[in-house]
């Protein structure tokens, strides 16, 4: 767990919130959590029974420090999620932005901390002096408050992604794989001919440009094996019945 932030719980209220965080956190990959001042103590059976089953192990292992500073003692760099706090001078930054840095600076030996406030009233600005940056959850500013849980899953999610080789769409094939270009093509050939003897390309002046244009329609598409088959076999099906 060395190669990951400590995500920091500035005196959370409710045990329920504090295990819907570490969820949060372990759904992304991140299990370094550490607790300040939790106002119904700890441990907490509402945490670990709302962190469901293997999250339970982020609890385990999350340390109890009374104050902030204690808890980012350790940290190079800290970010504080927060709408406060705008009258101090720092850099305010948005998830994105943050999760970059933390990732440089924890690639070249440093810790990292965010700090994530109470669910009431937040950050409290003594605490936001102790960090370096802000981050600004980019929220719709008439209704900007976030849940705890939340602001964890925004930032934890960010996290992931920009580690993350995962590919931004993929073809879901379902038993199935793609046509090749040469069963495409005898697809198109299928309607082609069955289309021409049914009088479809009139007049001859644009029959080519219409049989152009449904060669690239077929082309374009992502057809699959079974695709190809369904149409050979729903073109078949209505020429028996015309016949």
């Amino acid at each position: 767990m060395t190669d990951q932030p400590t995500f920091v719980l500035v005196r959370p209220q409710m045990g329920e919130n504090i295990g819907a965080a570490a969820r949060a956190m372990l759904n992304f990959g991140l299990a370094r959590m550490r607790l300040v001042d939790p106002r119904d103590g700890w441990p907490s059976p509402k945490a670990v029974a709302m962190a469901s089953g293997a999250a339970g192990r982020v609890l385990d292992h999350a340390g109890v420090f009374a104050t902030t500073s204690d808890a980012v003692g350790d940290a190079a760099f800290v970010f504080a999620t927060t709408a406060r706090g705008r009258d101090l001078t720092k850099p305010i930054v948005t998830p994105e932005r943050a999760m970059e840095q933390a990732r440089a600076l924890i690639a070249s030996g440093q810790k990292v901390a965010f700090l994530f406030g109470p669910e009431r009233t937040g950050l409290e600005n003594d605490d936001i002096a102790l960090a370096n940056a802000i981050i600004s959850i980019p929220v719709n500013p008439e209704f900007p408050s976030l849940n705890l849980a939340q602001a964890v899953l925004l930032c934890a999610y960010e996290w992931r992604r920009q580690g993350s080789d995962t590919p931004p769409e993929v073809l879901a094939l379902g038993r199935t794989e793609r046509a090749s270009a040469l069963e495409v093509r005898h697809l198109a050939d299928h309607y082609e001919e069955r289309l021409d003897a049914a009088g479809f390309f009139f007049p001859d002046t644009k029959a080519e440009g219409m049989k152009l244009n449904l060669r690239n329609l077929w082309s374009r598409m992502p057809l699959t094996r079974a695709d190809v088959q369904t149409l050979h076999g729903a073109l078949r099906q209505l020429l028996r019945r015309r016949d």
